[in-house]
């Protein structure tokens, strides 16, 4: 991934999740020397609608405990995971100083049946300027190597982009 943005010298933001930060620092560390912005997605992966106050904070703490420690950076941006939010958990985290992110658009890059060609498509439908562009790097909570498939649509979503007369200058969802 790192070296497919490096070749259409793109940026993204990475909204990683804490439970691999504490599995793969040297990974993360690595995003962010390559001048990619660290953004948080949890400690854990799942959806927090349900989740007690007490369960969001110490998820959301450790999480970003991690990221700091890997990064030497307090991310600012925050994208829960599946993209829910609740009322008191958007609070929790606007308290914190963490400014929420969600997309606009994405590539559904993450299920068994996508191709590079179906993720470009969808990535880039309907695009305009200021569009956050989802997409994932690891298939920690997706389909099988549905990484490679996302690397592989690159070069067609920067196509797509140019064509339309828009770049990846901004960052990217990841």
């Amino acid at each position: 991934m790192l070296a497919a943005l490096d070749r259409a010298q793109a940026k993204a933001v990475f909204f990683v999740v804490g439970e691999q930060v504490a599995r793969y620092p040297g990974v993360v560390r690595e995003i962010a020397n390559a001048g990619h912005e660290v953004a948080f997605h949890g400690f854990r992966h799942q959806t927090r609608r349900q989740w007690s106050r007490r369960i969001l904070e110490y998820d959301t703490r450790r999480g970003l405990e991690r990221v700091a420690d890997a990064t030497g950076v307090v991310p600012r941006l925050y994208r829960p995971p599946h993209g829910a939010f609740s009322v008191s958990g958007l609070r929790f985290v606007r308290s914190l100083g963490l400014q929420p992110l969600l997309w606009s658009r994405w590539g559904r890059d993450w299920g068994g049946g996508a191709t590079a060609s179906s993720i470009a498509v969808r990535a880039t439908m309907d695009v305009k300027a200021g569009d956050v562009v989802l997409l994932h790097d690891a298939d920690h909570y997706g389909a099988n190597e549905s990484w490679r498939r996302t690397v592989a649509a690159l070069p067609l979503i920067f196509e797509r982009l140019e064509g339309r007369g828009l770049s990846a200058e901004a960052p990217m969802s990841l």
